[in-house]
């Protein structure tokens, strides 16, 4: 691997630089951070290539590593530092109330706020103080190529801004929605700290009371979003879109809802991720007709 070597203090600073390759993580040790670097630009060594990882696994959310489920065992941890270097390990029990406030244990190191970047995306949070739908990358990018300029889209769930972000920067104009306030005020942050904020608008309350107007497309990235169908189907129009997030298929609910509110619709449903045994997190696409 081709790298410079920078203080690790300095990582967050040149995390956009153009020479730097941000589809390999910088390996960081003892205070130096050793950055891959693109093709065509100078390196100041060529590191060998480290081995594959095949242990527990986890998320590195900024500089902390994320791990959900059953607590991790000694061996499991201490691999986990070997291999990414974090400043810190999570551990994240569960999440609790329709604010979905994270139950946490620091297990290594420290944790806190951090800077993170994900597909030219730039989110600030604490980890343990907010959830992150890291496991939910693929579908983030996948809303962000469907978004349209102009739309106006309803993020019922906004978090921190995860889907958002992705679909301002696609030219979107997002009525962002969230409950808790803590997640609240790293939405604000990431829309200014993106420079979406004449495309994306954050408000604090619940998004059943916040919604208005007619919307093109309709976020509902909570797995309690079935039951919140009603309220969302006030706002939408023939041809608009909302994606359900939901644990197992819920088609044939969603089906009777649409019903009920006096449309029709095409849904198709699409697997996010593995949930538990079992269950999947899926996403049900439901076009308005």
């Amino acid at each position: 691997m081709r790298a410079r070597k920078v203080p690790a203090a300095a990582l967050a600073d040149i995390a956009d630089a153009e020479w730097v390759d941000t589809s390999r993580r910088p390996y960081v040790e003892g205070g130096i951070a050793w950055v891959p670097v693109r093709e065509g630009y100078s390196a100041d060594e060529d590191l060998p290539e480290r081995e594959a990882y095949r242990g527990r696994g986890y998320h590195l959310i900024g500089d902390v590593a994320v791990v959900h489920g059953d607590a991790p065992t000694e061996e499991e941890l201490a691999a986990i530092v070997e291999h990414c270097r974090p400043r810190g390990v999570v551990w994240v029990k569960g999440f609790s109330s329709e604010m979905r406030i994270p139950d946490v244990e620091i297990l290594y190191g420290t944790a806190g706020e951090v800077r993170h970047r994900e597909q030219g995306c730039t989110f600030f949070l604490d980890p343990t103080r907010v959830m992150f739908a890291q496991g939910n990358r693929n579908e983030k990018a996948r809303i962000a190529a469907l978004v349209r300029p102009g739309e106006r889209i309803a993020d019922m769930f906004a978090g921190i801004g995860y889907f958002t972000i992705p679909a301002a920067m696609s030219g979107a104009r997002v009525h962002a929605m969230e409950i808790n306030p803590i997640a609240f005020e790293y939405l604000q942050r990431n829309i200014m700290a993106n420079h979406v904020r004449g495309r994306a608008a954050g408000e604090l309350g619940d998004c059943r009371e916040l919604l208005s107007g007619v919307y093109d497309r309709v976020l509902m990235g909570h797995f309690d979003a079935p039951s919140m169908l009603a309220d969302a189907l006030v706002h939408v129009r023939e041809g608009s879109v909302l994606h359900v997030h939901s644990i197992g298929d819920v088609s044939e609910t969603i089906r009777e809802r649409v019903g009920e509110a006096g449309f029709s619709a095409a849904v198709t449903s699409r697997r996010v991720k593995k949930y538990g045994p079992h269950a999947w997190h899926m996403v049900q696409d439901v076009t308005i007709s």
